[in-house]
């Protein structure tokens, strides 16, 4: 039986390949839409994990975390820059680190943070190490830029009308280890930096004890940098006159239940806004269901189409071959044998499509993921799960079903109506 059906198959290939073809095409993409959506939510989760609460000025939650956790580029509010100071001295946090945007190099974000921020998330250093001074950078892993290279930022995108800083230029200090995050592709450099840069120096008694500067020369280097001295060490301490205003701030607590008093005191305060990254993005993982719900009815009436298209397809196939199945019965085939041949064929086509269709889901899958990780900077995980096999199993078992009516069909014939006919 099996010789007969791959000769059949053999002598019939372009109407088979027709089928396997649009079996494929429809699972694919129900199989694509399925696994694509599966792997932004595990993904953007993984890349969101590391934070705990961010406090910003109110305003939108989701754009505080998109801008804060995923570095897309937003006109955030400032909430005061007390704030830090007030966390910092929180006996609630472990960590408080500022971040501040604005600035590219090349379509990569500089964000301003400081070394408490690195050291506690990055994982560690594969070439060169941590800023010390205020002109120098700490690359991500996907930043094509080696220690000793020049940043030269702008403000905005320049694609955008951004312009660059006069003067003002970074030295790799760094290259980060990948995080799997769109932090892997930020430049990160002192939140002073950025600051002074952007002429929001500090108020009051934060002046750099910077040996070799006196006066007249750091207000004539001031004037020419807008305040930028790439040579200056760090300053993390925030208790040394006032801040500047910031657009967020991500916090560590040291318990699950500081982080909640963390949160509502953060909200209740009017100057602030805190959030839990995982609690907003299951709002936005909602809204991809409800967009994937809808993609899954189209693939699913797409599935339909073709399942019908296929039956008329194949009823007509075995009306053609009413005399090839007379002649068989007439030679002796019981019909059980007439049965199981045509039945075995359509499964056998159905059955390569559906795998196929499995196969090219995962391939479409994967090439969005690669290239959404190169665009955004974090990976996406394409796999498949348990769910996956289950629903393997029921489209085996509809193509089964499927493959008995034509296949009952020819059961059906008598051996002396199909050849007189």
């Amino acid at each position: 039986m099996i010789r007969f059906v791959l000769a059949d198959l053999k002598r019939l290939w372009a109407g088979s390949v027709v089928i396997v073809l649009l079996v494929a095409l429809a699972v694919a993409l129900g199989v694509g839409v399925s696994l694509q959506e599966r792997a932004l939510r595990l993904g953007s989760a993984r890349a969101a994990e590391k934070f705990d609460v961010i406090v910003g000025a109110p305003g939108s939650e989701t754009q505080l975390v998109l801008s804060a956790v995923f570095l897309q580029p937003a006109a955030l509010p400032l909430m005061p820059g007390e704030v830090l100071a007030e966390l910092n001295d929180d006996p609630r946090v472990e960590w408080a680190a500022p971040v501040g945007f604005g600035d590219f190099h090349a379509g990569y974000p500089i964000v301003g943070t400081t070394t408490t921020l690195i050291e506690a998330t990055a994982g560690g250093f594969s070439q060169g190490g941590m800023f010390r001074t205020e002109g120098e950078a700490v690359v991500g892993s996907a930043v094509p830029l080696q220690p000793g290279e020049t940043v030269v930022p702008t403000h905005g995108q320049v694609e955008q009308g951004g312009h660059e800083h006069e003067g003002i230029r970074y030295r790799v200090s760094g290259r980060l280890n990948p995080t799997g995050t769109p932090w892997d592709r930020a430049i990160l450099v002192p939140i002073q930096a950025v600051w002074h840069v952007h002429g929001m120096g500090l108020e009051a008694g934060h002046d750099h004890d910077h040996a070799g500067h006196d006066t007249a020369h750091e207000d004539e280097e001031a004037h020419e940098h807008h305040g930028m001295d790439a040579d200056a060490p760090l300053d993390e301490d925030w208790h040394r006159g006032a801040l500047p205003g910031l657009p967020a701030i991500l916090i560590k607590p040291k318990t699950i239940a500081d982080a909640y008093r963390l949160r509502q005191d953060y909200r209740a305060d009017g100057r602030t806004l805190a959030v839990f990254p995982g609690e907003v993005l299951t709002g936005l993982y909602a809204t991809l269901g409800d967009a994937r719900q809808v993609l899954a009815v189209i693939a699913a009436g797409t599935q339909l189409l073709v399942a019908a298209a296929l039956l008329m397809v194949t009823v007509i196939h075995v009306g053609q071959r009413r005399r090839q199945i007379g002649a068989l019965r007439a030679f002796g085939a019981p019909r059980a044998a007439v049965f199981g041949i045509v039945w075995l064929e359509l499964s056998v086509l159905v059955g390569l499509g559906i795998l196929l269709g499995y196969g090219g889901g995962y391939l479409a899958a994967s090439l969005l993921s690669r290239a959404f990780a190169m665009q955004r900077g974090f990976s996406l995980p394409v796999g498949f799960t348990p769910e996956d096999g289950a629903m393997l199993a029921i489209l085996a078992a509809v193509a089964a079903l499927l493959a008995a009516l034509p296949a009952w069909l020819a059961y059906r014939q008598s051996p002396a109506a199909a050849l007189r006919n």
